[in-house]
């Protein structure tokens, strides 16, 4: 499968959704770190999607957002860890987008940036308040307007970053959030 995304429980176990096999898919595979054991959650993606972003409130839940199934997506699935159950958040994201990054401040906030949709690249940086899943968009976005294969990773409590991506040519730029 390719175009998937993933997140992780931190210490328990690591999920990708999403992606693209033959066709688009809504499977989402858990891979419990204790002994590296695989199983498909009976409740997927709300509908087969791929060039999707995920990311992580560690111990609480993760997030799978953007992608396109038909058209690019708003949509961001919530998935609980502790019964691994899905929801859909009733506000996505600001802009519909594919090819976004995601990170997150575990215990504080996740974050998806960049991507392309309708309009072209994005530099829109859309934040997820873990506390009641409200989304804001930062005054500041990206550097530039970027999509595929944006890296994103997270110093949690202290930093979050954007990596990569592309604009007409392969980036190198890293934006740096506090």
């Amino acid at each position: 499968t390719a175009e998937l995304a993933a997140m992780a429980n931190s210490g328990t176990a690591g999920y990708f959704g999403g992606g693209h096999a033959a066709a688009q898919v809504a499977t989402v595979d858990k891979f419990a770190f204790g002994d590296d054991s695989r199983t498909t959650l009976g409740t997927g993606l709300s509908t087969a999607t791929q060039s999707l972003a995920g990311m992580a409130n560690s111990g609480t839940a993760g997030y799978f957002g953007g992608g396109n199934d038909a058209d690019y997506l708003t949509r961001v699935d919530k998935f609980t860890f502790s019964d691994d159950s899905r929801s859909t958040l009733g506000t996505g994201l600001s802009v519909a987008r594919n090819g976004l990054g995601a990170m997150a401040n575990s215990g504080t906030a996740g974050y998806f940036a960049g991507g392309y949709g309708a309009a072209g690249r994005s530099d829109v940086v859309d934040k997820f308040a873990f506390s009641d899943d409200s989304r804001t968009t930062l005054g500041t976005g990206l550097s530039g307007a970027r999509s595929s294969g944006i890296g994103a990773m997270a110093n949690s409590g202290t930093a979050g970053y954007f990596g990569g991506g592309y604009d007409g040519s392969r980036l190198t730029t890293v934006d740096k959030f506090a």
